[in-house]
């Protein structure tokens, strides 16, 4: 198999794992737009702070997000190249995996 991305498999885990919650999508669609504070992004997605936290946190692990200290404030905005990861990940089975037919059981289920 070609690989032509060298990434490790520990992060693209966590990078979709991070994509698959609604919340986290909605805070990524509204970083999306402009950097934001936890106070913001609590507001625009009607959260409680400690909810959100949680949310931040695992985007935050997988490299999706990052937080800029401004006096007492976060302020959090997408880490762009960690989406070029995930984006190559998928490519690669697009442009080097061909596309099969599938193929009948061998358990005897399908026999003619």
């Amino acid at each position: 198999m070609i690989k032509t991305v060298q990434n490790s498999p520990t992060k693209v885990v966590l990078g979709f794992k991070a994509l698959s919650d609604p919340i986290r999508i909605g805070v990524l669609e509204l970083l999306r737009e402009q950097e934001l504070c936890v106070c913001d992004l609590c507001e625009q997605l009607d959260v409680a702070q400690s909810k959100l936290s949680f949310h931040l946190k695992i985007l935050k692990e997988a490299g999706l997000i990052r937080g800029r200290q401004e006096s007492r404030w976060v302020y959090y905005s997408l880490n762009l190249p960690e989406f070029v990861v995930l984006e190559q990940y998928l490519a690669e089975f697009r442009r080097f995996s061909p596309i099969l037919p599938a193929r009948a059981c061998s358990d005897g289920s399908n026999s003619r």
